[in-house]
């Protein structure tokens, strides 16, 4: 009985590893967060693509661009013109407001967790609000 289901385990395992990942898109490495639901954000497949900027808050108000650890202010110096955030939902205020600022002049895009009426099945794409962010 032990062997069949190591057995068992094991085909599930390699069907799992060997399914249609040829077919799914590549997830970046991040930092993960807790995000807030926005019931009007869109799909923002842009922010899974490999030359993204992805700016992380966390819980604890850290900040990171990709998994590097930065200050807000330091954000003022990315050259790109798209910048996706995601904000934990329980990060501080003044943090959340201190990254919009440093990124002033730029588009900005809020990513959030998908809608409530999101089919949850398979990959879903990041969702999201984009805004402009000026002086």
């Amino acid at each position: 009985m032990r062997s069949l289901l190591k057995a068992c385990l094991v085909g599930t395992i390699l069907m799992v590893g060997t399914g249609t990942s040829a077919q799914k898109p590549m997830l970046k490495q991040g930092i993960a967060v807790e995000m807030a639901v926005a019931s009007h954000a869109v799909e923002m497949r842009a922010a899974d693509e490999e030359n993204a900027v992805v700016v992380a808050i966390t819980a604890m108000g850290r900040v990171f661009v990709g998994i590097t650890t930065t200050e807000p202010a330091a954000l003022s110096r990315l050259s790109q013109r798209t910048v996706y955030v995601k904000a934990d939902a329980r990060a501080p205020y003044q943090i959340v407001l201190a990254v919009l600022d440093a990124l002033h002049g730029k588009s900005v895009v809020l990513i959030s967790a998908p809608p409530e009426s999101t089919p949850k099945q398979g990959y879903v794409p990041p969702y999201g609000t984009k805004l402009t962010v000026s002086r």
